[in-house]
């Protein structure tokens, strides 16, 4: 009886004593690093990863397949990484994103350029990366996956046009269907991927469908290609300050509407 008092006591102690509570300061690093660190690293590998996929698709692109390849490899990447790291950072990979989510309310301003800062060196990473796994040849064949679509000034009118419609898609469907609380749904990774897929599909032979400053950035770095570079920056982002403005403004986040449902 006294040995059993004895463990009852030391688990009495243990479980008083021994077992402490995380301190203030110790939930003030978790915290910080969970809201700030953690986003922007999932950003990077998120970046990293769909650029890689993305840039070695066009390189290893065979010549039957047309737009099929990149348009596949883009849209199912995009859905995997999403699906794997969205609800550590958002999953948006892309600067465009992260300005149309800010405007509409899924962002926070503080975390705006940490988040392109993360996304354009994950460019730079998946745009190396695929240049290292590449045999030289078609590497610059395909000029290492830059955008040069856009070959002479009469395309440039149709170009941009282009990156801001396909980008508004893209971006509609990040905020609509991941971020805004009355449309957001467990299918978004797969819409996200799809519209990806579809507006290459549709706008490949128009502009490139880049709908991504990242995603231009790192290949125009690795094969030093930088003609009519700036469609691919303008584009996107007039198209996200358009999506998050038309949200802010005419659509809400949702939140009023599940009040007066009482949720």
């Amino acid at each position: 009886q006294e040995a059993e008092a004895g463990v009852a006591m030391c688990d009495s102690n243990f479980g008083n004593v021994k077992v402490k509570e995380p301190s203030v300061g110790d939930r003030w690093r978790v915290s910080w690093y969970e809201r700030l660190v953690q986003p922007c690293l999932a950003e990077l590998l998120g970046s990293a990863l769909f650029i890689f996929i993305g840039c070695l698709s066009v390189i290893e692109n065979g010549p039957d397949t047309g737009l099929l390849q990149p348009a596949l490899a883009h849209g199912l990447a995009l859905g995997l990484i999403i699906a794997t790291l969205g609800n550590i950072s958002g999953g948006h990979f892309n600067p465009a994103v992260s300005l149309a989510a800010m405007l509409s309310g899924g962002l926070t301003l503080m975390m705006l350029v940490p988040y392109w800062i993360s996304q354009l060196f994950g460019g730079l990473i998946g745009a190396a990366l695929a240049k290292a796994v590449s045999p030289e040849e078609r590497f610059w064949n395909a000029s290492g996956a830059a955008f040069v679509t856009v070959q002479e000034q009469g395309q440039v009118a149709g170009a941009l046009g282009a990156e801001i419609i396909l980008t508004m898609l893209l971006a509609l469907a990040v905020c609509m269907g991941a971020i805004n609380e009355r449309t957001k749904g467990p299918l978004a990774p797969f819409s996200i991927g799809l519209s990806v897929t579809v507006d290459i599909l549709a706008g490949g032979n128009v502009s490139g469908a880049c709908m991504n400053p990242a995603r231009a950035f790192g290949p125009a770095v690795m094969a030093n290609y930088w003609s009519f570079h700036w469609i691919y920056w303008l584009g996107p982002l007039l198209a996200a300050l358009l999506v998050g403005l038309f949200i802010r403004f005419f659509i809400g986040d949702g939140k009023t509407r599940l009040i007066l449902k009482g949720r």
